[in-house]
């Protein structure tokens, strides 16, 4: 059914940005990160002369008062551990991390979000809080989802979106096999990118970034120094690391060559679709993919 890309490493998945060092550096990199996104938005007219706050984007961003903190929500992007970091500032490093049940921590009332705020209120916050964002590469962030919501049991996702997926593709919709990559892939890239689910919805349409002028840009990639310097920034205590826990902790972080695995088992079609759907993400947040044939 899919025309196979060849298994040899035609990929090369990176960040543009070397890993930092000191403060100066870090602080020299985050100008760079807010000068590139500042000149995407401007030359793609991604921003809005009356910018008015998205009623979906206000739902990604969690306050937390103590510390005029704001963080917008990308899913697999070290977000259920940013949560779990919110709650302990909270709560007066009362709990552990560790604590912290991974569901609990997706369904509790206690973290607010901003949309639970009058409009006038979300944009004193927006003006006066410290606005923090995180980014992964795009291509790994959806392998990232797909293994752990597709490949686990998850009532929602390997039950009704897997259904979808196979009344979709499948002759046998009822199959009991697995959704495959390739069946993932082509059900993401069948919708318009303002419906898609979250786990896998381009990060710019998550949180707005053209409109939203976050202080600190992080990335999953150099997220241990990142994370030191956001608690530092927002006053947090010195005994507060940003923690490591993960959901499925027997199973390998979904990385580069992990990634790479699966592109391979996509059909050119299927890269170039996934290409067009990230393509801003790639832009703003100076991610590439690159193969022998010079992808952008």
């Amino acid at each position: 059914m899919y025309e196979k890309v060849p298994t040899k490493k035609i990929f090369d998945i990176r960040i543009s940005d070397p890993f930092p060092g000191p403060t100066e550096d870090w602080l020299t990199i985050q100008n760079d990160r807010r000068n590139t996104l500042a000149s995407i938005c401007q030359k793609n007219n991604l921003i809005k002369l009356k910018s008015k706050l998205d009623s979906h984007v206000a739902s990604q961003i969690f306050v937390e008062h103590k510390h005029k903190f704001t963080y917008c929500e990308v899913p697999k992007v070290g977000c259920s551990n940013w949560k779990r970091t919110i709650f302990i500032l909270q709560e007066g490093l009362n709990v552990e991390a560790s604590e912290i049940e991974h569901d609990h921590i997706h369904q509790t009332s206690l973290i607010k979000r901003l949309s639970a705020y009058p409009p006038a209120v979300r944009e004193e916050f927006l003006n006066n809080y410290t606005k923090v964002m995180f980014t992964r590469h795009p291509l790994e962030r959806l392998v990232s989802a797909y293994r752990d919501k597709l490949l686990h049991f998850e009532p929602y996702y390997s039950t009704t979106v897997a259904n979808q997926i196979k009344a979709m593709f499948r002759k046998n919709k009822n199959s009991s096999e697995k959704v495959s990559f390739q069946e993932f892939v082509s059900f993401v890239t069948a919708k318009p990118p303002n419906t898609l689910d979250i786990h896998w919805k381009p990060m710019f349409l998550l949180c707005d970034p053209c409109n939203i002028h976050y202080d600190i840009l992080g990335k999953y990639e150099t997220l241990g120094l990142d994370s030191v310097q956001v608690l530092k920034a927002i006053g947090a205590p010195e005994s507060l690391q940003y923690p490591s826990l993960k959901r499925y902790g027997s199973e390998k972080r979904t990385d580069s060559d992990i990634t790479l695995e699966y592109l391979r088992q996509l059909s050119s079609e299927q890269i170039e679709k996934i290409k067009k759907l990230y393509q801003m993400d790639f832009l703003l947040f100076n991610y590439t993919l690159k193969d022998e044939n010079n992808f952008p």
